[in-house]
């Protein structure tokens, strides 16, 4: 769709911007430290579980072995499974600021116009993306794992799932600090959401790109919401 087309090469134009690079590698700093702690938690949490279970050596030699290989694959699926949200979460604590960067080069009336989002606010509203997300790729886990024999039908439901969740986190990021009142419709329709949650969604799983994707789509969002609210 041209707005959205457009969008997002305006966000990517902006990543040479100082205040943009900043945030970005910030984002990219706590996800990553985020990323480690889950990880380490997640391997702790399967290995503990695991050996509750009797999986030791006292079941049969090497079994303590085993078990400590199976807790590393199982936190590596975890980690595939959470990254999104993780990476969201980190993404929605510095969304003001990229949406500000945006708005002071592009917007400068809304800006001036837009409310500040308390330190509360931001927690409330990045806690409960996550939570969201969260829940809904658990309820989506068991239709997953009975396509995984379609070969492309767990990943594209994945997709389906965070395409709709991630886009509806980008277009509140901004939205919620320029309404006017709190029953006000964002000017940005279902499909054009959707659209984008799914082009942010396919970048979070390309290695490397999934660093930029949540600048990108905060970016993008920033411009499609305003771009459409002139219309």
């Amino acid at each position: 769709m041209p707005a959205i087309a457009t969008s997002l090469m305006l966000a990517i134009g902006q990543l040479a911007d100082g205040k943009v690079l900043r945030i970005l590698f910030k984002s990219i700093g706590v996800t990553i430290v985020a990323f480690v702690a889950l990880a380490w938690a997640g391997w702790y949490a399967f290995d503990a579980a695991l050996e509750w279970l009797g999986l030791g050596d006292a079941m049969f030699t090497g079994a303590g072995n085993l078990r400590e290989v199976a807790s590393a694959l199982l936190a590596l699926t975890g980690l595939w499974l959470t990254w999104r949200i993780t990476a969201m979460a980190v993404i929605q604590f510095y969304a003001e600021d990229v949406v500000h960067a945006v708005e002071a080069r592009h917007y400068p009336h809304a800006a001036s116009a837009a409310r500040e989002l308390t330190f509360a606010e931001q927690m409330r509203n990045s806690l409960r993306g996550a939570g969201r997300a969260l829940l809904a790729n658990l309820i989506a886990l068991p239709f997953a794992l009975a396509l995984l024999f379609t070969g492309v039908g767990t990943a594209l439901l994945f997709w389906l799932v965070n395409a709709l969740l991630v886009g509806r986190e980008l277009q509140d990021m901004v939205w919620l600090r320029h309404r006017q009142q709190p029953q006000d419709l964002c000017p940005v329709s279902k499909w054009e959401r959707f659209v984008l949650g799914g082009v942010v969604a396919a970048m979070l799983a390309v290695p490397f790109v999934n660093f930029l994707a949540p600048v990108l789509g905060a970016a993008g969002a920033a411009h499609l919401v305003h771009r459409k609210n002139a219309c």
